[in-house]
């Protein structure tokens, strides 16, 4: 699947979250748009150490809770965690948090008040009392849409062969749950390695 248009489709989930009332109160999460590659062979289960995909990158606290993530999901799959230099397998890592855009979010209620007098009732989803000037209660406005990235190569240190590599890709609404960097590396790493190896060259998405 193209990469615009799954970020495309991932933006209009959440505008639906937001223009619903739901992203106040709910998580305003997307799905996880999940791509995997590999040699369509066995991968032998051995020991592998977690590294920066890129030879410049800094180990920063935010590195090692994606790294961290990953491990994880590669123990549960029976791999064992081996030391750097050493192990079987080099697992490098690399992760992007950027902002997608803004989208609108439309106050879950509105009253309209006005001096003419007439009788009140639900109209549209709001409060209609009389005519004349009406308001907004609750969080309208625009919700900026972070966009989060991981990426995974598993190698063969003995000779360097990438043999499995994937990418997990959402989005969420900013100041949500879904928008933290620990709640995201749990839920994209989850992702890439459901179903391990999965299917080579296909996009699926999970909920």
């Amino acid at each position: 699947m193209d990469m615009k248009r799954t970020i495309g489709l991932g933006l209009a989930a959440l505008a639906a979250i937001a223009t619903s009332g739901c992203a106040t109160t709910g998580s305003g999460i997307a799905p996880v748009d999940v791509t995997r590659f590999h040699l369509n062979q066995p991968i032998a289960r051995g020991s592998f150490s977690v590294e920066p995909l890129s030879t410049n990158a800094v180990v920063s606290p935010e590195f090692q809770t994606y790294g961290e993530a990953v491990a994880r999901e590669m123990t549960k799959l029976g791999f064992a965690r081996g030391t750097s230099g050493s192990s079987d397998m080099i697992v490098a890592v690399a992760f992007t948090r950027a902002s997608r855009g803004f989208v609108e979010q439309r106050p879950p209620v509105s009253i309209g008040v006005g001096a003419g007098g007439g009788g009140g009732g639900w109209r549209g989803g709001g409060l209609g009392v009389g005519g004349g000037v009406g308001f907004g209660l609750g969080g309208g406005g625009q919700r900026e849409v972070v966009g989060s990235e991981l990426a995974v190569q598993i190698r063969r240190r003995s000779d360097g062969t990438t043999i499995w590599e994937g990418r997990a890709l959402t989005n969420s609404l900013e100041r949500t749950a879904g928008a933290q960097p620990v709640f995201q590396a749990d839920r994209l790493a989850n992702a890439l390695f459901r179903n391990f190896p999965g299917e080579s060259g296909i996009t699926t998405t999970v909920k």
